[in-house]
């Protein structure tokens, strides 16, 4: 049955060069860079989310090669290769008859397994060939070692390890990369912290990670090899993953082995049923097409290919890096060809990249994708509780803006000489006092739990931090002569290191109290309800400014010294925290401080104008941003959604999931049970959506030359909730 998606598969009629002109795929967990080089062979690069390196990097596994003969991928000889988005699989057609051959690659969505398929109208063969590079122990030079950012600078060699290829395993490859040492218990003790390491377990020391191949008509040619036995028509190649904690590699390839005869156990054809079964289901949970000029369509496919970028990358034991996900490559960056374990800024998070990869899942209805996100804060949180007493003394707790994915600052941020300073004294001053990410870590699980009432997600995760974060913003700053909190020293974002009353701290509490106070009373304890009452009361106003004679937002009540970087603060009062917006108070108030902002038309990476054009009811300005943004191609990458690097690294996932929150924002926004639709849309654009919305609400619509001709809103209750604007 054809759907939607069928219209945006991406299609290629030559093969490709390197991993550069990579195709993705994958399962959530696992993502695969496909390609063909001229010569015929297939390869493809395997991540995975939680490949960590005893240097704390996010690692490929390997590179696969698949080789047919008969050969038929001769110069001038049919090639197509597909990514079929609407089934989660690459399709390549090569060859004429009677040697075309058919290959089918995917990532099986409810197993850790690669699959490739190869079919052909005469009997060939197939060898199937492991390729790594992490060969011999080697340390990261000048050139690579950003690649482990939170290492930079330090005072001990920063080495790569080799991985192991068995010898001794009959018709079958097996690999894997094994920690037997770790960076951990440095970066526990370094940051003051080595009193903990008793009680949280190292997250590096015995992760091992690595798979095993084997199909049926495949014997070994060598350790890293195997070949068919005779020539057929059909091959089908099993490539299972595993990634584990575990206290010898035996019992790594134990599990493995027990993982790879379970997910055997299915025949081929039920799993596929299953695997496009997810897919579909996935494709169905939302849309937003675009049509009306080939701006619309291109906006369109980027819509969608970044969304499913997400998919391929959003369900595994953490969360996507902002920096390249599990899709990093051998990109000529300057000049440079990098490994395919590069990545620019490494491998810790940054809240201020990571947070928009997932506010747009909320819309799409993924709630599924953001479990990742919410467990790692959730799951460091008893080390920021402790980390916040060792360091200043009092309760509750922060998030520092870049962390390891076990909640620590990175060593080269933190600092490597400790002589004579604080405990809690951070070298780098772009994150010193950067702590706000709690705040809209809150605010975007404050919008899952509307969505979704999931009881387990509020209990669980979002009150603990919730109850934590508020703690710490309560006990750290003192009251001014009013009795108004008094945030200093603090700064506001990256951009100005020294503030007072910063505005993202002030809009941000302002957003999200009023909304913990509506919470369910049988969840809240009187305690909380008390001091988020006390909170709201004695936080000062959001910060303003004269400009030209008219007042605007400011980024702090105070700033001292250079701005630094090219943000945006005042405008967190628009997004991410919705102060100001469509159908809210001093909407000019928003507007004025938007175009009066220091930094125009720079819609790429992580800048979120796009974004807060739409919130303001912007039509024009959010159309324009976004076909900027989409515009803004990768010349060195094949596939168009593999944007970057920007600020950051290929594919730089900010840069397509502001995309993805801009276009439903300029569709569909939300204020309590208010939904309105139609915010930000501009009429000479036509539009098929699907969107989710606050207490299970979707809402499914066409738009045609400028009016709503087509609404329909589950369940029908919540559509008198919806006012309806005038596309612009």
């Amino acid at each position: 049955m054809a759907m939607y998606t069928d219209a945006f598969n991406v299609v290629w009629e030559t093969p490709s060069r390197s991993s550069a002109d990579s195709m993705p795929v994958g399962n959530g967990d696992i993502g695969l860079n496909v390609w063909v080089e001229p010569d015929g062979d297939l390869l493809f690069l395997i991540g995975k989310t939680d490949a960590w390196s005893e240097n704390g990097r996010l690692l490929k596994l390997a590179r696969v090669r698949i080789a047919i003969r008969h050969n038929p991928f001769i110069a001038g000889s049919p090639f197509r290769q597909t990514l079929k988005l609407a089934e989660g699989q690459i399709v390549v057609l090569a060859g004429q008859p009677p040697h075309a051959i058919v290959l089918r690659v995917w990532v099986d969505a409810n197993r850790p397994l690669v699959r490739v398929e190869a079919e052909g109208q005469s009997p060939f063969d197939l060898q199937a060939k492991l390729e790594v590079w992490r060969t011999q122990p080697r340390e990261l030079g000048e050139r690579e070692i950003d690649s482990a950012y939170g290492l930079i600078g330090s005072p001990t060699p920063v080495v790569v390890y080799p991985d192991t290829v068995l010898t001794d395993r009959k018709d079958q490859v097996v690999w894997y990369h094994r920690n037997e040492t770790s960076r951990w218990p440095e970066n526990m003790t370094l940051q003051g912290l080595g009193e903990l390491t008793g009680e949280i377990g190292d997250p590096l020391l015995g992760r091992t990670f690595g798979g095993l191949i084997r199909g049926e008509g495949l014997v070994s040619e060598n350790a890293a090899a195997l070949r068919s036995s005779s020539p057929q028509k059909r091959f089908a190649v099993s490539i299972h993953l595993l990634t584990r904690q575990t206290p010898s590699a035996a019992q790594w390839l134990s599990e493995l082995e027990t993982s790879a005869d379970a997910a055997e156990a299915v025949d081929l054809e039920t799993a596929r049923a299953e695997h496009r079964r997810w897919w579909r289901e996935f494709w169905d949970r939302s849309r937003v097409v675009v049509s009306g000029d080939n701006h619309a369509e291109t906006v369109s496919r980027a819509y969608l290919l970044q969304r499913f970028i997400t998919a391929c990358g959003g369900r595994g034991a953490c969360p996507i890096e902002f920096n390249g996900s599990i899709f990093t490559a051998e990109w000529n960056h300057q000049n440079h060809v990098c490994d395919p374990d590069y990545r620019r800024w490494g491998a810790p998070y940054w809240f201020q990249n990571t947070r928009l990869i997932y506010w747009p899942l909320l819309a799409s209805g993924d709630y599924d994708l953001t479990t990742p996100f919410f467990a790692m804060y959730r799951d460091a949180l008893p080390l920021a509780r402790r980390r916040t007493e060792i360091y200043f003394g009092h309760r509750g707790a922060f998030f520092p803006e870049t962390i390891e994915f076990w909640g620590t600052y990175a060593n080269a941020n933190y600092g490597w000489e400790r002589q004579g300073k604080d405990v809690s004294w951070v070298q780098n001053t772009y994150i010193r006092r950067y702590w706000s990410g709690g705040l809209e870590l809150i605010a975007i699980m404050l919008d899952a739990w509307a969505h979704t009432r999931d009881e387990q997600l509020l209990a669980e995760t979002l009150l603990p931090i919730a109850d934590a974060v508020t703690e710490f913003y309560d006990r750290h700053y003192r009251r001014d002569e009013n009795g108004k909190i008094r945030f200093e020293p603090a700064q506001s974002l990256e951009m100005w290191h020294e503030a007072v009353n910063p505005l993202p701290e002030i809009a941000g509490l302002r957003f999200i109290l009023p909304q913990l106070l509506q919470l369910p009373e049988a969840n809240v304890t009187q305690d909380q309800r008390e001091r988020w009452q006390r909170m709201l009361a004695e936080l000062p106003e959001v910060p303003v400014r004269d400009h030209e004679g008219q007042t605007v937002l400011a980024a702090a009540q105070q700033t001292t010294g250079p701005a630094m970087n090219i943000e945006s603060p005042q405008l967190y009062a628009v997004f991410p925290y919705r102060l100001y917006g469509v159908g809210k108070p001093d909407l000019e108030l928003g507007r004025r401080t938007y175009f009066t902002r220091d930094f125009q038309e720079r819609n790429y990476g992580w800048r979120q104008d796009d974004i807060q054009a739409a919130c303001l009811g912007l039509a024009d300005e959010a159309r324009a941003a976004i076909v900027r943004r989409t515009a803004n191609k990768n010349p060195n990458a094949r596939f168009d959604a593999f944007w970057g690097p920007n600020f950051d690294w290929i594919p730089d996932q900010d840069h397509g999931s502001v995309i993805l929150i801009t276009l439903q924002t300029m569709l569909l926004q939300t204020d309590g049970r208010k939904i309105h639709l139609l915010p930000a849309w501009p009429k000479h654009w036509n539009v098929e959506f699907k969107l989710h919305a606050p207490f299970n609400t979707i809402v499914e619509g066409t738009c045609r030359n400028g009016r709503l001709v087509d609404l329909n809103v589950s369940p029908e209750s919540r559509r008198q909730d919806i006012e309806i604007h005038d596309p612009q």
